[in-house]
């Protein structure tokens, strides 16, 4: 794969980003793809690894040492069958994907690893623009019908697969707009909207209805305004009514149930979940009027979770204006290097600094918040201590407690389930974690306890990342199709 010797003739090449002052006055995205020059010398770089270890990192198994030799020999449009061939959306991965397959590469043993991420980027940005991403329409109806419910990426890519193989497909979302967490979770900067509008028109071509601001639940739920996460839905779809107009339903949802911090003073104004607070951004980049939109602008910003969701509280805390910005996180701060040869070829701790966090931020970490202390009902200030771990737990450190300034706190902890309202309304077995019960098994794979009834994606496998979303729906579209063909060509 590409050149015999390029990995030890060629180094990275990175990704460039616009200077900060730049992009912090807008929510576009900032960063500059390789050219391909640059692409070429980076697919040059992939050495004949006898076994491949990138291709089992990526959780959609691309085939990475293909498509990286086709672009070092230029062979783009190739280049795009072969990332299409495994992944339905690689303008999403290509963006926002962590790129564990790139922690896999062989030659990240000893050096840096191949830029897998920024090749992918590269391909399908030039596929877009050569006009080579086209409608794949089935040939031949199957005359069977699917409901996918939730069109985050696990939804959009079942609902592709499944219409491209003859069914018919209603995708039904409960927010205004489909996407998911795409949507209205990753900011603007880090991904456009336009990428998903661009594969919802896709999708319409391809023979699959999509219905938005409809919540998939019991009558008694209401219009879903059990969940401030999204925009409510405007019609109510009882699973009655799915099971018996459908042939087989498909849950898809999002793991939208933050994570709290229930401390004294948390009911205090001022304090928000971080998917109350960045959707309304995305909202109003979209053109939409909000009324009361929480605002950072000359506030001393706290976000309380050191991930990328915090990450992105953080940049977009920074595009208001705020005063200052700090980020908590539970655990140590983590080497800047991984110990490599005892982590490879997995995704290892290590010291990550996002975009976001160059752009102006304060990092803090074993740090916990014991109390939040307000006046006159607003949030002003937080009482926090330094935590250790000791004998395998987290305990506090005696004489370390201090008090620090805060207007709006973000808690950006991550998320612990799918909203139960709709699991119970279909009345599938649950987990320990609150998640749909489906196993991934070879027949019969992602079958809930509840006959017809399928999930995949957040809805099973609980919070996790794009790439693993895009993997379980394209999966679980296979399982679907065999139960209603009794055997599948989608590949598993």
């Amino acid at each position: 794969m590409g050149k015999t010797t390029g990995f030890m003739e060629y180094e990275r090449i990175d990704e460039g980003y616009e200077p900060v002052d730049k992009r912090l006055k807008n929510y576009k995205e900032f960063v500059i793809a390789l050219n391909d020059e640059q692409a070429k010398i980076q697919g040059a770089r992939c050495m004949d690894c006898g076994t491949p270890f990138c291709n089992n990192g990526c959780p959609v198994n691309n085939i990475i040492p293909d498509f990286n030799d086709l672009v070092y020999h230029q062979d783009w449009k190739s280049a795009i069958t072969v990332l299409h061939s495994t992944n339905n959306f690689p303008e999403f991965t290509g963006r926002i994907c962590p790129a564990p397959c790139e922690a896999a590469c062989t030659l990240n043993i000893n050096d840096d690893p191949i830029g897998i991420k920024s090749i992918e980027h590269a391909i399908i940005d030039r596929a877009w623009e050569e006009g080579w991403v086209k409608p794949m329409p089935a040939k031949v109806k199957t005359g069977k019908k699917v409901a996918v419910i939730g069109a985050g990426p696990a939804g959009m890519a079942a609902a592709q697969q499944l219409a491209r193989v003859g069914h018919d497909v209603t995708l039904f979302e409960k927010n205004d707009r489909i996407g998911g967490l795409l949507r209205y979770g990753i900011p603007d900067f880090k991904m456009e909207k336009s990428h998903i509008d661009k594969r919802a028109e896709q999708l319409v071509a391809e023979g699959v209805k999509i219905r938005t601001s409809v919540f998939v639940g019991a009558a008694k739920d209401g219009l879903g305004k059990d969940s401030k996460v999204t925009n409510w839905a405007k019609e109510t779809v009882t699973p009655e009514q799915l099971q018996k107009e459908f042939d087989a339903v498909l849950l898809t949802g999002g793991a939208e149930q933050s994570r709290d911090l229930p401390v004294p003073g948390r009911d205090l104004d001022g304090i928000h979940f971080a998917m109350e607070f960045l959707p309304q951004q995305n909202k109003i980049n979209a053109g939409d009027k909000l009324k009361g939109q929480i605002r950072a602008d000359g506030k001393h910003v706290i976000v309380i979770g050191g991930g990328d969701t915090g990450s992105d509280c953080v940049g977009t805390s920074n595009r208001h204006g705020a005063a200052s910005v700090t980020q908590f996180e539970l655990m140590p701060m983590p080497p800047e290097q991984e110990n490599k040869p005892l982590v490879w070829p997995y995704w290892p701790t290590k010291l990550r600094t996002s975009s976001s966090h160059e752009e102006g931020c304060e990092r803090e970490f074993a740090i916990a918040t014991k109390e939040f202390i307000g006046e006159k009902g607003k949030v002003t200030a937080l009482k926090t201590v330094r935590i250790e771990m000791k004998d395998g737990k987290l305990t506090e450190v005696p004489g370390t407690e201090q008090v620090l300034k805060a207007d709006l706190v973000l808690l950006a902890m991550g998320f612990v389930s799918p909203v139960a309202a709709v699991l119970e309304a279909f009345g599938v077995d649950k987990d320990a974690r609150g998640n749909a019960r489906a196993s991934t098994d070879f027949m019969g794979g992602y079958a809930t306890s509840v006959d017809k009834v399928f999930a995949a994606g957040d809805m099973r496998r609980g919070q996790s990342l794009v790439v693993w979303a895009i993997r379980e729906g394209r999966q679980a579209a296979r399982s679907v199709d065999e139960f209603l063909m009794g055997i599948s060509e989608l590949p598993r």
